[in-house]
């Protein structure tokens, strides 16, 4: 006689302490759904049409309509009723995919002591369901200080930067672009090219103001009052500053910053009110967040190989690095003093790290673990030595999504929601679409930058309109290291003679000064003297030097100081250095961290109206002397 149970029924090897754990895990997952029965129990298992022979083999379920299977199929078959692996239960169910689903269970189930072990080793002694709720908590509020900080920095220097009397004017920009609208068409085609809120009003007033909702809506975030109506709105205020702020908000991270906010989206709460996790973050949002991190790092690590730079090939990068990287901070300058071998095994280092351990954002949950310390770690090593803004701070917030809320439980007081507390139906819809849109549009970037095989026109005309909101980036920092370190030094003059100094506030101007900690405060105009000097002056250049003829106070405030007490000077001129750091001996006997050699005139002398010939005059008789 066979008897049918009420529920499925899975017999296993209560001694075989693989299988034990994986039960636990499965049990974790289904609660009542399935009842695991050990095949070492005194009930009669022949009731149930299992053998103890067969049980010792493979696992055994016994469903309510009697049917009885093993192995892998069993293993299948629990899944599917578990909430979070139903899916894998499908795919496992899947003819090709079955078949080596079987001959893995009979590989394992001959050699268990040793598949034990490594699960041990892999996932650790916890077998409660994995959750990443307290995990998605601290990384929205760890997302809420890095938006505060960007907005933060950027409205001390937003005047100077995009006021009406700035460098690059948003409302000069704007007004250009209807200007050269003659058809509605084209004036929607600009909207679409150009995406900010500031078409609507780009006073002076209006930026600051939005600044300040930015700084508003961060702590918001951060306190959990409503995470998603947060994001949506930091996401686009801050959009509306990097569309039509150009190269002083071209950065990586600010891109980085905008795709991370639209990830964040997908796996942020609902409610307005802070509350403590109740139910656990979409799958699919937390895995785009992983492969986000990934990208990241691993697109830094192969642009570096694949740009053909000699530094990276022979090992050299970090033995020029620490010296020529736009803000080096004292640290940095300590570590340029280093044995030249110490260098050129950081430069191997940061190669690995780059581009081997980002795949363990994919890997179980011990080596995951592994990934978090070693990126997070890197970071703060990259932090120690440069000033990069909110970039460390942003990456190592994004690598959190690595973990999982077992070693945040040590010191979090909160506790994860029920296994079973999962997203709605629809919530979890519209997270799969959006991540698989945002996952193919991200790939095909990749692919585009670094794959073999590029994605038809098409496909590129696809992603473009995502690209032009940052919703896909490519990423890829130092790929070609600069081995010298031109440095721009502004003079103005009252009489065409005697010249003064302009002196920045954080990049390397007087010799004796060290070389400043500023991060994660990002001083825009000091970043982008560093890349003017590798070039020819920029348009923005141009209107910064008739900014310091006209005196504009925004302007003026992004220096350290103003050499003319606040009366505009006659003349304007650039000239060019190279600086290089002094060795500890140098710095010992003279004080100074920085050595320099003139390399030239960077931009002519340049004044208003009829003294623009009288500057050209003095430029003529000074470069004949």
């Amino acid at each position: 006689m066979v008897l049918k149970p009420p529920r499925p029924v899975l017999v296993y090897d209560g001694r075989c302490g693989f299988c034990a754990r994986s039960v636990r895990r499965w049990q974790a997952r289904t609660g009542r759904a399935v009842l695991y029965v050990p095949l070492q129990t005194l009930l009669p298992l022949a009731l149930l049409g299992v053998t103890r022979e067969r049980a010792r083999r493979a696992v055994q379920l016994v469903e309510p309509n009697g049917r009885v299977t093993s192995g892998a199929r069993a293993v299948s078959r629990v899944l599917r009723r578990a909430p979070g692996l139903r899916l894998a239960g499908v795919l496992l169910a899947v003819p090709p995919v079955s078949l080596a689903a079987e001959l893995v269970y009979r590989l394992v189930a001959r050699h268990r002591p040793a598949f034990g072990r490594l699960d041990r080793w892999l996932f650790g002694r916890s077998v409660a369901a994995p959750s990443s709720a307290l995990t998605v908590w601290l990384f929205l509020r760890a997302l809420g200080l890095v938006h505060l900080v960007a907005f933060r920095s950027l409205r001390v220097q937003v005047l100077g930067l995009f006021g009406s009397t700035g460098i690059l004017p948003f409302r000069d920009y704007l007004e250009y672009l209807r200007l050269i609208a003659r058809t509605p068409e084209a004036r929607r085609e600009w909207y679409r090219a150009v995406p900010t809120v500031f078409w609507l009003d780009a006073s002076d007033r209006a930026i600051v103001r939005a600044c300040r909702a930015g700084e508003l809506l961060a702590l918001c975030l951060m306190l959990g009052v409503a995470p998603q109506l947060a994001l949506a709105s930091l996401w686009v205020l801050y959009l509306s500053f990097v569309a039509p702020g150009r190269d002083f908000m071209a950065f990586q991270w600010d891109s980085l910053l905008l795709e991370s906010t639209l990830a964040a989206l997908l796996v942020a709460p609902g409610g307005l009110v802070p509350r403590a996790p109740r139910v656990h973050p979409p799958l699919a949002g937390l895995l785009l967040l992983r492969w986000l991190a990934f990208r990241l790092h691993y697109q830094s690590g192969i642009a570096k190989l694949r740009s053909g730079d000699p530094t990276w090939r022979d090992r050299t990068a970090c033995c020029y690095h620490f010296e020529t990287q736009p803000l080096p901070t004292r640290v940095g300058w300590y570590v340029h003093q280093l044995p030249r071998s110490v260098t050129r095994f950081s430069t191997r280092a940061v190669l690995v790290i780059e581009c081997a351990v980002p795949f363990l954002a994919f890997a179980p949950r011990r080596l995951r673990r592994l990934g978090f310390v070693l990126l997070s770690g890197f970071q703060g090593l990259i932090a120690l030595t440069g000033n990069y803004g909110f970039f460390n701070l942003l990456t190592s917030v994004l690598t959190l999504s690595l973990l999982d809320d077992e070693p945040l439980r040590r010191v979090l007081p909160l506790s994860p929601p029920r296994p079973s507390a999962r997203p709605g139906l629809l919530r979890r819809l519209v997270t799969d679409v959006a991540a698989g849109v945002l996952f193919g549009a991200s790939l095909v970037v990749h692919l585009v930058a670094y794959g073999k095989r590029k994605p038809g026109p098409r496909v590129r005309r696809l992603v473009e309109p995502l690209q032009t909101v940052h919703a896909a980036n490519r990423y890829g920092l130092f790929s070609v290291m600069t081995r010298r370190r031109p440095e721009i030094v502004i003079e103005g003059s009252r009489n065409g003679v005697d010249f003064r100094e302009y002196e920045f506030r954080y990049k390397p101007g007087d010799l004796r000064r060290p070389p400043p900690r500023v991060a994660p405060h990002q001083p825009r105009l000091d970043w982008q003297m560093w890349f003017a000097a590798l070039d020819r002056p920029p348009i923005w250049f141009k209107s910064l030097m008739a900014r310091l003829l006209e005196g504009s106070p925004e302007v003026l405030a992004l220096f350290r100081s103003d050499p003319f007490g606040g009366r505009p000077p006659r003349y304007v001129r650039a000239v060019l250095y190279e600086y290089k750091m002094t060795d500890r001996e140098t710095r010992k006997r003279t004080g100074v961290w920085w050595q320099r050699e003139r390399v030239g005139v960077y931009f002519p002398v340049v004044a208003f109206g009829p003294d623009e010939a009288v500057a050209r005059a003095s430029l003529g008789s000074r470069n004949a002397r």
